[in-house]
């Protein structure tokens, strides 16, 4: 997706961003300063996904007993993740909407009709509703690139990369996660398809 060293792979699913171009004259904010930015919505997720990260973990050290329990606190989970993602969805978005094509913990990969220079700088919330990922970061454009017109589009639209250069850890492990549930989606899909 971004280079050949990047960090982080990447997987190809469809997701929204939000890109709020940032001024070149202003600082990335460090990380306290962006967890200070977080809308209450974002905040909510992130200390949700947090608390059922660590409850997880302390779980998996019991005996097999629990596994029933572990069972029913990851629907509880999931329950409450349909939840805020329903009153995110409901919120009026900062920035530009993209479509998203590949994501990683390196970066994105979207596509729009506005082409953008390399390096331009942008705050960016990310939707990845399959997988209960919303998070805001800041990126800048590493390559944008037109896409050749379909014969039923006049448009003119751009496939542009962008990485990351302020994300938390704990944003970047949700984006690991993600994207290695939904490659493990895909494959199952390909081996269903095939028989």
């Amino acid at each position: 997706m971004l280079t050949d060293s990047s960090p982080y792979f990447s997987v190809k699913h469809d997701f929204k961003a939000y890109l709020t171009p940032w001024p070149d004259n202003m600082p990335i904010p460090s990380e306290s300063e962006l967890n200070l930015m977080l809308p209450l919505s974002l905040q909510l997720i992130s200390d949700v996904k947090a608390l059922e990260a660590n409850c997880l973990l302390q779980l998996r050290h019991l005996d097999d007993a629990a596994k029933t329990v572990v069972e029913y606190l990851k629907l509880q989970s999931k329950k409450i993740d349909l939840v805020l993602l329903h009153v995110l969805e409901r919120e009026t978005h900062e920035g530009e909407l993209h479509i998203g094509l590949f994501f990683g913990g390196s970066g994105i990969r979207i596509s729009g009709s506005s082409p953008f220079d390399a390096g331009d700088k942008f705050k960016i919330t990310l939707n990845i509703k399959e997988e209960f990922v919303s998070l805001l970061c800041f990126g800048y454009v590493t390559a944008t690139q037109v896409i050749e017109n379909s014969p039923t589009s006049t448009d003119t639209q751009y496939l542009t990369d962008i990485e990351f250069n302020r994300i938390s850890d704990i944003d970047i492990e949700q984006l690991v996660k993600a994207s290695l549930s939904i490659q493990q989606k895909q494959l199952k899909q390909r081996k269903l398809t095939k028989t």
